[in-house]
């Protein structure tokens, strides 16, 4: 542990010493078992591997001011957990179980959640994946529930900054009837190539138009977007997006701060009527956007015009974190204290 560079971390993988796991078999699920292995053995014909029948949730555990360890909405992570496996025939997971193993993984691993006052953070991973012998795509009959976690710093190197961003409409993220509302493996793989060539041309992050007419902001990256202006919280209303818990706990933020909020469908002309706009997600929280291109436009559109976070959503930012960090009271009930 004395190697670690809490205050330098990057937002990736570290070994830590257990991972937790559950297995779906005949219907029911079994026991919860520990493992020190990194590994998985798995079928060469698993569903998995073949027609994609896996999802997976992202989540933190954060130690406080106060030195206790707080876990972030898990319940929300279960619902949208559920809500992906019923979307593509894979067995509802029940709340106890889902919270006896990441609090067991939290609790097993609590030698490497970060040290108060770094900023860095225990990143919990819960993934459910189909394992059984198929070929022919139908569900498996067999299912693995597990959880790992890995200490990681923040998700962008410069932390809460502004960034660029840029259109990409070679690319679409989902289809409005497709997997876009679930966290499956597959949205991510078919957002690679798009991402690569954002970054190769200097950006932070692709950004995502709607698959149907190219019209609406669906996502920035893996993260949803929102905007401010008119002291008015807006964000996106589309078949398509992944619903973000970072988004709908900064819309209740929001709110008890006095601000309006709207989910509607965004036409990308309205960007430059934002006074602030932001990227959020579990990763980053809010990632300020100062700027967003269109090649095809060959239109920039500036938000941020002296390239700092704004007012509004650097409120957001440290209200959330306060109460993540036990810094702030938790009037919404997000924050369950490990024991």
């Amino acid at each position: 542990m004395e190697s670690i560079d809490w205050a330098n971390m990057s937002f990736g993988y570290v070994k830590t010493d257990y991972n937790v796991r559950c297995y779906y078999r005949n219907g029911k699920w079994g026991e919860v078992e520990v493992s020190s292995s990194e590994y998985v053995p798995m079928h060469m014909a698993a569903t998995c591997l073949h027609y994609g029948q896996e999802a997976f949730e992202g989540l933190k555990a954060y130690r406080g001011k106060d030195g206790k360890i707080r876990v972030f909405r898990f319940d929300e992570n279960c619902k949208r957990m559920n809500n992906t496996a019923n979307g593509i025939l894979m067995p509802q997971i029940p709340l106890e179980l889902f919270k006896e193993v990441v609090f067991k993984a939290v609790k097993l691993n609590e030698r490497f959640v970060p040290p108060y006052g770094y900023g860095a953070t225990l990143y919990i991973r819960p993934l459910l994946c189909g394992v059984g012998p198929t070929v022919g795509v139908k569900p498996s009959p067999e299912y693995l529930f597990m959880v790992f976690v890995t200490p990681v710093g923040p998700y962008f190197k410069g932390g809460f900054a502004t960034g660029d961003y840029m259109i990409v409409r070679d690319f679409d993220r989902a289809a409005p009837l497709g997997t876009g509302t679930y966290k499956v493996g597959g949205n991510y793989a078919a957002s690679l190539k798009a991402n690569k060539m954002a970054h190769d041309a200097g950006y932070m992050s692709e950004f995502y138009l709607d698959a149907k007419e190219k019209k609406y902001i669906d996502e920035c990256g893996a993260a949803n977007f929102f905007g401010i202006k008119n002291n008015t919280y807006v964000t996106p209303k589309s078949s398509s997006i992944l619903p973000s818990i970072t988004n709908k706990s900064l819309q209740q933020l929001a709110e008890s701060m006095g601000i309006k909020v709207e989910q509607r469908p965004i036409a990308e002309d309205e960007l430059e009527t934002f006074e602030e706009a932001g990227a959020c997600g579990t990763a980053a929280v809010i990632s300020p956007i100062r700027s967003i291109y269109d090649s095809v436009l060959n239109k920039t559109y500036t938000i941020s015009k002296d390239g700092k976070p704004g007012p509004i959503s650097t409120k957001l930012y440290e209200r959330y974190t306060a109460i993540q960090f036990g810094e702030a009271e938790d009037i919404f009930g997000w924050m369950t204290v490990v024991e």
